[in-house]
């Protein structure tokens, strides 16, 4: 057959993947070899972060990924996106007209991989564990609107919310809301390594190589029940050190599909192939990029800084040179086809212009240049990293008003370094928890947001945050989101830089591919099957 990219549309403001030449899961077969899935993903356990893979803990794309196949939640998100439905639930619901009590009835006969009975004690237990450790991380505070947990019997979870939070269902399909075994896991420390005891679609074998997972292999959990069709016996998991060597094992037929990082240049081969065996599917994504602040830092605490360098900053410039269409300008941290979103930024400070950024310099008595450094990491986003920040360095340092260098460094030391205050500037990335605009604002914004940050808006906080998720209908918190936007644009706690699309290659014979990844980044192994080629 010919080598071919499907695009995968969005349908009514909703990122829904339609079915493609790829197939459905339903065309999928439960059995045949095992699916052999690659990633340029690192899982390491370190001294700053030993349990990587614990509900408690984890909050980053990667691990959520290993997280989904193995550990159930309440709710989840359904195939083609939409409002989360019950998952390890037969059903849930908020029982009062304020949005503040929200009650779950577990499926019948819930059972652990390892064939131990799930209870509502199991759920309460996996939910207060989490909010308890408060694990660095910052991923408790996908939970902080959570008051108290109750249990009425063996099958009926409540809980009592400290405020009206329209967003609970999506949180609750979340990881860190995940339900563990209480004999696995202890109730006021992390577990340490790479084993997870769940209930989800798949058991996990990790092979370990110098405290790294080099392998996962997923097996069908016999005891899973729940709202998620398996159609396969087994999939594999490799971690490649880059996406050469991810890409190489493609062509060697070392693995049937290869997911996040591919580089541009592989995605634009991959697109322009007229044959070969291997398909190329673009996805719509809510992966959006930014630079972050340290607004405490003394290069950047006058946000005239801030504000000059969200002046300079010309983004269509730096995509068409490092991404082409692989992505687009983002003006806000609300990306676009999510309700909600403004191009606040843009509204703000318009084209680039260096003498708008001299003008605020000027007034601030900022001296120039300003130097500056600018941090990124060198092996969780993809190579073309720091190509992002060479163009950035260049542009800034082209107006005459910066003096910037850049530094690179692994995520394993970027992550402590950033979380302890040590980059004053420094590149991150977001794939969202959940596809609602405030999976784009409180993990940032909000107080023990995930960034440390040091930035702190009452406005935002204590009034803005909570009205929107009052709002049932989303489309009512346009105004308070709006205001959200337009704050930041203002103050520049983080800039936004870009909204990027998603892409998987995978062999023809490979069916599901189309819903092998949702809008949120979120991996769906079992939606993989087995078809004929051709």
């Amino acid at each position: 057959m010919n080598r071919k990219t499907l695009v995968l549309p969005a349908v009514v403001g909703l990122l829904a993947p339609a079915l493609a030449a790829c197939g459905g899961s339903d065309s999928g077969s439960d059995g045949g070899d095992a699916i052999v899935v690659g990633t340029t993903d690192r899982f390491i356990a370190t001294k700053d972060a030993p349990a990587p893979l614990d509900p408690a803990y984890a909050y980053d794309v990667g691990t959520w990924n290993v997280l989904r196949q193995t550990v159930q939640t309440l709710m989840v998100q359904p195939r083609g996106d939409g409002e989360p439905v019950p998952e390890a639930a037969q059903n849930c619901g908020f029982t009062d007209t304020g949005n503040e009590r929200y009650a779950c009835k577990l499926r019948a006969d819930l059972k652990f991989s390892n064939g131990d009975p799930i209870t509502a004690a199991d759920v309460k237990f996996s939910i207060d564990r989490a909010r308890a450790i408060k694990a660095d991380s910052g991923v408790f505070a996908l939970l902080s609107t959570v008051d108290t947990v109750e249990t009425q019997g063996d099958n009926e979870v409540i809980f009592h919310l400290k405020t009206a939070d329209a967003t609970f269902p999506y949180k609750l399909s979340t990881p860190v809301a995940g339900i563990v075994n209480p004999d696995n896991y202890e109730k006021n420390k992390l577990r340490e390594g790479f084993q997870i005891d769940g209930s989800g679609p798949y058991t996990l074998e990790a092979e370990e190589k110098n405290d790294e997972l080099v392998r996962a292999v997923f097996t069908k959990n016999p005891h899973y029940k729940g709202a998620l069709t398996v159609n396969n016996e087994e999939v594999g998991m490799v971690s490649y050190k880059d996406a050469d060597a991810m890409g190489d094992a493609l062509d060697k037929g070392d693995i049937d599909m290869m997911t996040r990082s591919m580089t541009p240049e592989q995605i634009d081969k991959l697109s322009a192939a007229s044959d070969g065996d291997v398909d190329l599917v673009e996805m719509p994504g809510l992966e959006i990029r930014y630079l972050a602040f340290n607004t405490d830092a003394p290069t950047v605490k006058d946000k005239a800084v801030r504000q000059a360098m969200a002046q300079i900053v010309n983004r269509s410039e730096l995509i068409s040179k490092v991404y082409g269409s692989q992505a687009e300008p983002l003006y806000s941290l609300v990306p676009a086809s999510i309700t909600g979103h403004s191009n606040a930024f843009f509204n703000k400070y318009g084209d680039p212009s260096v003498t708008k950024a001299k003008a605020l310099l000027t007034a601030a008595d900022i001296t120039t240049p300003v130097e500056l450094t600018l941090h990124y990491t060198t092996d969780h986003y993809g190579t073309a990293t720091k190509q992002e920040f060479e163009q950035l360095q260049q542009q800034l340092n082209d107006s005459g008003l910066f003096d910037v260098s850049i530094e690179g460094a692994p995520w394993d030391t970027f992550v402590p370094a950033e979380r302890n205050g040590e980059y004053d500037v420094f590149g991150m990335g977001w794939f969202p928890d959940f596809p609602d605009a405030d999976s784009f604002v409180a993990p940032f914004l909000d107080k023990d947001n995930f960034l440390k940050s040091p930035y702190a808006n009452s406005e935002i906080r204590n009034s803005l945050i909570p009205e929107s998720r009052r709002e049932a209908n989303r489309l009512g918190a346009a105004d308070s989101l709006n205001r959200i936007q337009d704050i930041v644009a203002e103050d520049v706690p983080v800039l936004p830089l870009w909204q990027g699309k998603q892409y998987v290659a995978a062999r023809d014979d490979v069916t599901g591919v189309a819903y092998a990844l949702n809008s949120s980044s979120t991996l769906q192994l079992w939606e993989l099957g087995r078809g004929v080629s051709g």
